[in-house]
């Protein structure tokens, strides 16, 4: 048996700890939250936002791939797939903050709202009944993207009938708009209300390509480490960690232009409403975290992704990739723990607990789905056909 019909199996090991760890972190976490329930929906939503944004993440690229093809797409292909089937997970672990919003936002509280001219005018848009029905919506539709794009990719794994790969080819198209727009509103939903005097147009798009970046870390890093068990022994090979990195170099730089982008705009209106949210960011102990983004998440990862020999070897990737995980991660925190505590960062205990927690069922719900399925879509006609150029070019 060669490699690419090898299946990705032997990763079972792995899931009990990560459920284990997943649920003791959480189950602790809870318990602190009795004492103080006000910081433990803080943190579940920190934890929440960054882990949400994996499967999306993950969704995007699998369209991407579906849409225009490509050799570096079919190592990716599990893993996305495992990837995206975590939304229902994240569709109960979403459940605990729809029940409490009056906790996080101000404009679930009616006194508040009562007291604030400006949060009776946004009252249309940001109230508890039409904000639940805008999560049922995502959920749906994402959920549906899941369901569609890995049963159609698993019945052409058994059959290869070539009418299954248009029909992932079509639902991307639209998936992808459906995408952009779902994600524009979640996260003004979800993290852009925390401060509801604050807005800005470009902010949906920071998140979106913060969540892509996050997801082909991800999804690079589980391919470096399937090679290494001789899972895709052969296959992944320099050229295809040169276009890996190629993306996240594409990724980094677009999340550098539109976080500059959004400052600019901001700087040069000079409106107090707007240049508020980035005194308190830019400020005091949050100074350190700003300049860590700029050095850490752009130019770092910009200079080393430009350099060959950097990403055409899979130990030099694996470690860049896992530390932009980690950046995008200082990223979403910096994009919502200010509006919790505007003086500085205080890295409570639950934060480490539900990020822990979270991290944990996420990765015994990716390995579940890994589980036992082939390494390579070998019945996808156009990998045949790649795969029948190479043999016949050698």
């Amino acid at each position: 048996m060669n490699a690419v019909e090898t299946t990705l199996s032997g990763m079972e090991r792995y899931e009990k700890p990560a459920l284990g760890v997943g649920l003791a972190s959480l189950v602790f976490c809870a318990i602190l939250g009795f004492h103080d329930p006000v910081q433990f929906f803080r943190s579940y939503l920190l934890a929440f936002v960054f882990f949400i944004g994996l499967p999306l993440g993950c969704s995007a690229i699998l369209m991407l791939h579906y849409l225009i093809g490509g050799t570096w797409g079919f190592p990716l292909r599990r893993p996305l797939e495992s990837g995206i089937r975590t939304f229902y997970l994240m569709a109960v672990l979403v459940v605990p903050i729809l029940f409490r919003l009056r906790t996080l936002y101000s404009w679930a509280d009616p006194l508040k709202v009562h007291s604030d001219p400006l949060l009776q005018y946004k009252q249309f848009y940001l109230n508890v009944p039409f904000f639940l029905t805008r999560a049922v919506i995502y959920f749906v539709a994402w959920l549906l993207l899941a369901y569609f794009l890995t049963k159609w990719s698993r019945q052409q794994d058994e059959t290869g009938d070539p009418e299954l790969t248009q029909r992932l080819q079509k639902i991307s198209a639209p998936g992808i708009l459906i995408f952009g727009l779902t994600v524009t509103f979640a996260c003004v939903d979800w993290v852009m209300s925390l401060e509801p005097t604050w807005f800005s147009t470009i902010y949906g798009m920071i998140f979106m390509v913060t969540e892509a970046l996050a997801a082909m870390a991800l999804v690079t890093v589980a391919v470096i480490l399937l090679a290494r068990r001789q899972v895709f022994s052969g296959l992944v090979t320099p050229l295809i960690l040169n276009d890996y990195g190629n993306l996240l170099l594409t990724f980094t730089m677009l999340w550098a232009y539109l976080s500059f982008s959004q400052y600019l705009i901001i700087w040069a209106g000079n409106l107090r409403d707007e240049i508020s949210w980035y005194i308190v960011r830019a400020r005091g102990p949050w100074t350190p975290v700003a300049i860590a983004l700029i050095v850490f998440h752009f130019m770092v990862p910009f200079v080393l992704l430009l350099m060959r020999f950097v990403k055409r070897r899979a130990a030099s990737m694996g470690w860049l990739a896992a530390g932009l995980i980690v950046m995008s991660f200082v990223d979403i925190y910096w994009l919502t723990v200010p509006a919790f505590e505007p003086s500085g960062p205080e890295f409570h205990l639950t934060d480490w607990l539900a990020v822990i927690g979270f991290g944990g069922l996420w990765l015994w719900r990716f390995l579940s789905q890994m589980r036992g399925r082939p390494a390579l879509p070998m019945q996808d006609p156009r990998l045949k056909e790649i795969l029948h150029h190479a043999v016949h070019h050698a």
